[in-house]
């Protein structure tokens, strides 16, 4: 019920649009920067909407009261109290009682009197009370706004952490106290006085001035939270970044590392959006002067990156990574790959049909013991690919082009064309055979000097230099026979015999050609069927072959199953072609077989094999098994190789276990280590420890390496890490790093 005095409504509700946008916005209390600010301004033009049970004009003291219930909404935006009162002579304003603001997102602040004075620019609040996003929580003995620029908090205190339901005069896990917290809407800073991080009721860190960007300012230069630890190589280290927001599209992000061993080093991140791509320079430089690395004095490193669409169908960018040593960036905490790779390149997509690509790539072997002589530089690179629309017959035509040149310092320089065009043309049988008609026409071109040096990087080569070329066709007919039946209330069973003819003419004298891309040759029952079992173009298979499998598997009725794959390819020619290890070196190929059981949705085994085609005798075992029960999850796992047939890795022969246990709903934890039974001693292992609930993120991590690659020479920087890292959530993180 309201009635209304001889006071304007119009002007009562003017007051009242005043109020709900003076009063501190909710919704600038819960950004991530932290802690609660104020001067938040509504933004709405809509009119207000006020009801009240009695509103009245007192013409002696010009007042405007409104009472009971009283009630202002703008938008989804609602000012509730007990009483409001306006002043029209001194221009006060005044809403007392349960005063309530709901912001549009649930937020709610809560307030015992709320006063406004000044033309409106000056407020005073009592009893600050609020509800935030993110679960946050906000109290204050007082607020005061002066000059609609200045906003200060009096006995502040904020968490984002849940009452105890049985005790809630508890403190809570952790909160901040401050005597003052001022916020300077025209910096876009919060400012704190004597303030305190408790955990549980006990201070923690205390500090008499602390300073942080508005919750309400997108981007404010200033310092980031730390990181403070302890290596090897650096001592005691405090890794400071400070962050500089330079325009609406650009910043950058200045770190500095000082430590107790060493001079320290400085890193610069710059980054920077166009309306047409993106570019990222991140650089440092440092120095190392301890005795625990082979290489010491000024360090530095460069990671940076771009890319930009220069229209809709071509885009342009690059990657350049390099960096003085492995030493340095292990012992300032970058990342330190055995390998660093730096491109530039200009690419285009014509849908799902065509794709081109040019660039040139450079490399950098950042291990000390490395042959640096050895790594290319390929400069130019280009690839073009084009796949047709499938014909009336239902196959499919493809068509590529790549060209390439390489430069070494030491071993051998070649470039090189080559062109690939591709067909396949699936057929289904009247008896369920599915008949697949493929074929593939390769044609490489080029030229090679200082091929006597290339060493293990082209095995088999003569040392003959000059121009060279090699082509091949290959057809195969692929057929597959599933062979379904029901087992009942079991399931369903399937029987599936493939084979594949495959022809073309002999490629023995290929030797001679450096071979760069085709080195990484692995046999397995996923390459059983390919064309060319070689991964690249510089080798290719030729010859007569038939390859066949067997495949077999049960569907139970529940989602589980049993599938298992076992297969071998048998070869007219005696050319040798592949290296000796390979499993294809002999007329008749190793064995090849895979098996797959998940009876269950929680427990999978999966495992695959390769076996001497004529003693048996294993030469891969890899095999998996994995458990998921609800909180628990477990992973075993054997591994067990011959060395690389070209020498790039040594023999395999480790197992692994690793998983994580969900303890509560806070609590989880969980390991990983891999053991070498031939060299009999650990390859690595890792232990975590996590803790979350909603205002809190503590993780603890433990990583041991004995050695880069098992059989390789120990690497003992960076062996041991420990870290620990603290997040309070809607206040930042901070963590701890040993090594």
């Amino acid at each position: 019920r309201a009635r209304r005095g001889p006071a304007s409504p119009a002007a009562l509700g003017a007051v009242l649009a005043t109020l709900l946008s003076v009063l501190p916005g909710a919704d600038a209390l819960a950004q991530p920067t932290g802690l609660p600010g104020l001067g938040a301004r509504a933004t709405s033009d809509e009119p207000v909407t006020f009801t009240a049970e009695e509103v009245e004009f007192d013409q002696n003291t010009d007042t405007v009261t409104a009472r009971g219930r009283v009630e202002a909404w703008q938008g989804n935006r609602v000012l509730r109290a007990d009483r409001f009162t306006y002043n029209r002579t001194t221009g006060v304003a005044t809403a007392e009682g349960n005063v309530v603001l709901i912001e549009p997102d649930g937020q709610v602040l809560f307030a015992d009197r709320a006063e406004l004075s000044g033309g409106m620019r000056d407020a005073a609040l009592e009893g600050l009370r609020g509800l935030l996003a993110g679960n946050a929580r906000v109290a204050a003995a007082g607020a005061r706004r002066t000059d609609g620029r200045v906003t200060d908090l009096a006995r502040v205190v904020y968490s984002a952490c849940d009452l105890c339901p049985e005790d809630p005069d508890r403190p809570p896990l952790w909160q901040l106290r401050a005597r003052i917290a001022s916020l300077h809407s025209d910096e876009q800073r919060v400012r704190y006085r004597d303030a305190a991080l408790e955990f549980a009721g006990w201070p923690l860190f205390y500090t008499p001035y602390l300073s942080h960007a508005a919750p309400d300012a997108p981007r404010v230069t200033g310092f980031l939270s730390p990181t403070l630890g302890y290596t090897k190589l650096l001592g005691g280290f405090w890794q400071q970044p400070f962050y500089w927001a330079i325009d609406d599209s650009s910043d950058a992000t200045i770190t500095t590392n000082l430590s107790t061993l060493n001079v320290g080093n400085v890193g610069a991140l710059y980054r920077r959006r166009f309306n047409s791509g993106t570019l990222s320079i991140d650089g440092s430089v440092g120095n190392l002067s301890t005795d625990e690395v082979s290489q010491q004095g000024i360090g530095w490193s460069l990671f940076s990156s771009g890319a930009f669409a220069l229209d809709e169908t071509w885009r342009a960018g690059f990657a350049v990574n390099r960096a003085s040593s492995r030493d340095y960036l292990r012992a300032y905490q970058y990342s330190a790959p055995q390998v660093l790779a730096s491109n530039a390149f200009l690419e285009g997509f014509w849908g799902v049909q065509g794709y081109a690509r040019a660039d040139a790539r450079a490399y950098q072997a950042i291990l000390n013991r490395s042959n640096t002589g050895q790594i290319p530089f390929v400069l130019p690179y280009g690839y073009a690919e084009w796949v047709f629309p499938q014909d009336r017959f239902g196959g499919r035509f493809s068509l590529d082009a790549q060209a390439y040149s390489i430069f070494r310092d030491q071993g051998t320089d070649s470039r090189r064309f080559g062109t690939r065009a591709s067909y396949e043309l699936p057929i289904r049988g009247s008896y369920g055979e599915i008949w697949t008609l493929r074929g593939r026409a390769d044609l490489l071109a080029g030229h090679a000097d200082n091929t006597a040096q290339s060493g293990a990087l082209a095995p088999g080569i003569a040392g003959q230099d000059g121009g060279w070329t090699n082509g091949n066709v290959r057809g195969a007919v692929d057929v597959r026979w599933p062979l379904a039946r029901s087992a009942g209330e079991w399931g369903s069973q399937i029987i599936e015999p493939r084979v594949q003819f495959v022809t073309g003419p002999n490629t023995g004298t290929q030797l001679r050609i450096p071979a760069e891309d085709s080195m990484d040759l692995e046999f397995t029952d996923a390459t059983l069927f390919e064309l060319n079992r070689f991964p690249g173009r510089d080798r290719q298979e030729g010859g007569t072959r038939m390859d066949a499998a067997l495949r077999g598997a049960w569907l139970f009725p529940n989602g589980g199953q049993l599938e298992g794959l076992v297969g071998r390819s048998f070869r007219t020619s005696t050319e040798a072609l592949f290296p000796v290890g390979s499993g294809l070196e002999n007329r008749a190929s190793d064995w090849v077989a895979r098996a797959r059981l998940a009876p269950v949705p929680w427990f999978e085994l999966l495992g695959r094999t390769r076996l001497d085609g004529e003693s048996g005798e294993p030469r891969l075992w890899d095999a998996s098994g994995t458990v998921f029960a609800g909180r628990y999850s477990m992973t075993a796992g054997y591994l067990n190789t011959q060395p690389s047939p070209y020498g790039f890795y040594a023999k395999r022969d480790e197992i692994s276990l690793g998983g994580s246990i969900q303890l509560n709903q806070n609590w989880r934890i969980g390991g990983f280590g891999r053991y070498d039974l031939a060299l009999r001693e650990p390859v690595s292992v890792q232990a975590a420890l996590a803790y979350e609930d909603e205002c809190l993120v503590f993780e603890t991590r433990f990583i041991r390496r004995w050695a880069e690659e098992p059989g390789t020479q120990q690497d003992s920087l960076g062996n041991t890490i420990l870290l620990f890292r603290v997040t309070l959530k809607t206040i930042g993180d901070f963590g701890i790093r040993a090594l």
